[in-house]
């Protein structure tokens, strides 16, 4: 995980402020530094202005043997990259080691070859521009980006198709352009998320600055509309990258599907290829600072002990040295107005302990010892009283800006203080010993993310299936993928890399959504099934929940029955952040 900030302005060097600079090098503790370029910059007027450009970025290096810090430059052409990403696959190839200049090599020599070459560079199809595009469409997994390629005095920027990194463009006061990991300044209104269409190019040549009167003295602002994009398409196409998802297969069966259960091909494909998603994110992870072999492990799970969760959690078994310990970060929240109803109603038992996902997670916590014996499981209460939610919940805010709801804020604090990793330890292998205070050295942090978005999980996709079938169903799940980096993913990164800690998505890895948005809608959910007759090897299947019945197989499959039958619930919900504080408050309420 790193943090990027950008900047262009024709009034002198603009940094990222004092307080943003301090939340840059939260996400990345290892490395600091800047880079600032000389250019003159065309007006509307036709004419140039002296314009500075500042590189900023800070590293949390996660790969290879040694910190790459950032940005990137290249002596010879002064061409600049901040990248903050892990490049997992390059050209179907999988790498190991730093991605960071490898893909700085690929990307100077597509400039280099463009400017041997003597073409221009245009958006159809232009030498330049299509070789950075070839090899940003060849990139597999989450990243944010920015590359100034000085020799065709072009500056590209985006996030991946999906939007696991966050990416926040906007003007400030001064009419100064930037681009940043997070919001920087004290108003939301100057920054947007930005968008996951494809890859964004100012071209230098053309047209970048204009000139406002702002008051009694001329300015020259930057023209958002220099800004060119290059969208990603899903059949090759000059000028344009290559989408590596697919359109969502939209067929619907012609009569009652088949029954799908634990032994269907289906189910089978869907844990192999959800481990191999599972392996190029958790193997080979570079010891954490602090990392003591004998007693610490190098990943942890946001863990509910819902079922996309310990499923992750469960397949980790799977690959991870045996003697490994898994850190297992279930967060619950003291609610005074939960606390306030338990009371009057005489309920015992600790205000955490009592929290929805405390308890299932607890239960899975028991039901992966009972199956992975072998595996030291470390299960990390995290208890946060209330007095210390109010005391960050202006810093968890500013982390989520522009996300500016009560539901955003209470899924942000409930990732925000898992994340921290910091609660009472209990060993699997230490039986009935007292809790131990622990913070978890681990840097990554697998989520579940994208589970119920791919399988539909929601409520909300079994109401749309009652309402229009199959083809009701489709569209919901198509209109939950296609907006998870606008709505999730940009928020739940700044927030959790706030700790210096890397969260990553097995079920977005692009090969494995590509898979299943292909497959038929029946083969992922239990929407309009045949009942079952009788028991399925053994195993009842009966009272499987349809919402995400084959990742509740896959759970069968892998011997955790009780958690192949965990009811759905949000984060907001089991944690209990949600609605803290008496009155009518609807998540979608703005705060104030």
């Amino acid at each position: 995980m790193c943090g990027i900030f950008f900047s262009l302005s024709a009034s002198g060097p603009v940094l990222p402020n004092e307080e943003t600079c301090g939340l840059l090098r939260n996400r990345g503790p290892d490395s600091l530094q800047v880079q600032q370029v000389e250019r003159n910059v065309n007006t509307d007027q036709t004419r140039s202005v002296p314009s500075v450009l500042t590189f900023v970025s800070t590293v949390l290096s996660m790969r290879g043997d040694q910190v790459v810090a950032q940005p990137l430059v290249d002596d010879t052409t002064q061409s600049v990259l901040c990248w903050n990403g892990d490049a997992w696959k390059i050209a179907g190839e999988p790498i190991r080691g730093n991605d960071t200049q490898l893909i700085f090599n690929l990307l100077l020599q597509a400039a280099r070859l463009s400017c041997n070459s003597g073409s221009s560079a245009t958006l159809d199809g232009g030498s330049t521009t299509q070789r950075v595009v070839d090899v940003i469409s060849s990139i597999s997994g989450p990243f944010s980006f920015i590359f100034y390629d000085a020799i065709s005095a072009k500056l590209y920027f985006s996030r991946d198709c999906l939007g696991r990194r966050s990416l926040l463009q906007g003007l400030d006061e001064t009419g100064a352009f930037k681009i940043c990991s997070l919001c920087d300044g004290t108003s939301s209104t100057h920054f947007d998320e930005v968008g996951t269409t494809g890859v964004h190019m100012i071209d230098f040549t053309y047209r970048v600055m204009q000139d406002s009167p702002i008051s009694e003295a001329d300015t020259t602002h930057f023209n958002p509309d220099s800004i060119q994009t290059l969208p990603w398409e899903s059949v090759d196409h000059p000028g344009h990258l290559r989408n590596p998802i697919p359109p969502m297969n939209r067929s619907v069966p012609q009569n009652v599907p088949p029954q799908l259960g634990v032994e269907s091909p289906c189910v089978s494909e869907l844990e192999q290829r959800l481990l191999a998603s599972l392996a190029l994110r958790i193997q080979n992870v570079r010891d954490p600072p602090g990392y003591i072999a004998e007693r610490n492990g190098k990943v942890a799970v946001l863990f509910s002990g819902g079922l996309d969760c310990t499923i992750l959690a469960r397949l980790s078994h799977e690959l991870l040295p045996a003697d490994e310990s898994i850190d297992l970060l279930n967060v619950a929240f003291e609610n005074p107005r939960v606390a306030a109803a338990a009371s009057k109603e005489a309920k015992e038992g600790s205000v955490y302990e009592n929290c929805p996902d405390r308890i299932t997670g607890r239960a899975a916590f028991a039901e992966l010892q009972a199956v992975c014996p072998s595996r030291n499981w470390r299960f990390v209460a995290i208890d946060i009283p209330y007095a210390e939610t109010l005391a960050h919940r202006d810093t968890v805010k500013r982390l989520m800006r522009p996300h500016n709801t009560e539901m955003d804020l209470s899924i942000a604090c409930a990732l925000y203080f898992a994340s921290r990793g910091q609660g009472s330890a209990f060993d699997s292998h230490e039986g009935n010993a007292d809790s131990q205070s622990y913070t978890t050295p681990a840097r990554v942090l697998l989520s579940g993310l994208g589970a119920d978005e791919l399988f539909a999980g929601y409520a909300r996709h079994g109401m749309a299936y009652s309402r229009n079938g199959f083809e009701g169903l489709i569209d919901e799940i198509d209109l939950d993928v296609s907006r998870l980096g606008k709505r999730n993913l940009g928020r739940d990164n700044r927030v959790i890399a706030h700790w210096g800690r890397e969260a990553r998505f097995p079920y977005l890895d692009e090969d494995f959504v590509s898979w299943v948005v292909q497959a038929p809608v029946w083969e992922k959910c239990g929407f309009g099934l045949a009942e079952p007759e009788g028991n399925d090897s053994t195993i009842s299947t009966s009272d499987i929940d349809p919402e995400k019945r084959a990742l509740r197989l896959v759970a069968l499959k892998l011997g955790m029955p009780n958690v192949a039958r965990e009811k759905k619930r949000a984060i907001q919900f089991g944690s209990r952040t949600a609605k803290m504080e008496k009155g009518r408050v609807k998540g979608t309420d703005a705060l104030s």
